[in-house]
């Protein structure tokens, strides 16, 4: 909330909050959030499920208004069509979310170890597309995890490493190079610099053919300092 004031503009009225798995560094400011917004919440039943039994009764973890949804629902809140697609991530039943309104498109998915079909079908034809670019892979190697937390961040079920990224980004049939802004986001602390996700992209959209360039601005986010507002 403070972010989003700190760029100008206002939580009031808010409409929806989309979640999009029950891990705690989505999910825990949770019940706060809907008691001060009074709106519905939207996320899948097993999501909901796993959400009330983790976080601590005190929280207040209970919230009033929620609509379950499902990996390939869609639906309308307000004029803003939106479309919920399944990912592989290790968690109860998680999703991404692409949103519509007045002929653009914004895609945003983090939280998942590699990009299947589905997940590449539902970024096509986006005009903003927000990516996880979680981690370098030999800053993760060597860096301060147990091997069996390495392990999980670097499975099919775990985050997507810069090379992955890259290598979807060069590729013409995997990533359309549409999005007028690029945001390279949930880049970790400890594993990863935003100078190493932004370079590993840049070579990587360097290497897209000519008729297929890449013109759009890329971006990467903060965990410190919000971006935006963005203009489509």
């Amino acid at each position: 909330m403070r972010r989003i004031t700190g760029l100008g503009l206002t939580t009031e009225p808010l409409d929806a909050i989309l979640i999009s798995h029950e891990h705690t560094d989505h999910s825990s400011g949770l019940p706060a959030i809907a008691k001060q917004a009074r709106c519905p919440v939207f996320l899948t039943k097993p999501t909901h499920r796993e959400i009330c039994r983790i976080l601590p009764e005190e929280s207040g973890r209970s919230v009033e208004r929620v609509e379950h949804i499902a990996g390939g629902d869609e639906w309308t809140i307000g004029d803003i069509e939106v479309n919920a697609f399944s990912i592989p991530h290790d968690a109860a039943d998680p999703v991404g979310y692409t949103l519509r309104a007045e002929g653009f498109k914004i895609a945003l998915v983090t939280d998942l170890g590699y990009l299947p079909e589905l997940v590449k079908f539902h970024l096509r034809g986006a005009d903003c597309l927000v990516l996880e670019s979680n981690h370098d892979l030999e800053m993760l190697k060597v860096g301060p995890y147990p091997w069996a937390v390495k392990q999980r961040v670097m499975s099919r079920t775990g985050h997507l490493s810069n090379h992955v990224v890259s290598e979807f980004l060069a590729d013409p049939e995997a990533f359309d190079a549409r999005p007028r802004h690029l945001v390279l986001a949930h880049l970790s602390e400890n594993n990863n610099t935003p100078e190493l996700a932004k370079i590993s992209a840049e070579e990587a959209l360097g290497r897209r053919p000519a008729e297929a360039a890449f013109q759009g601005e890329l971006l990467v986010a903060s965990q410190s300092v919000p971006l935006g507002p963005f203009t489509l």
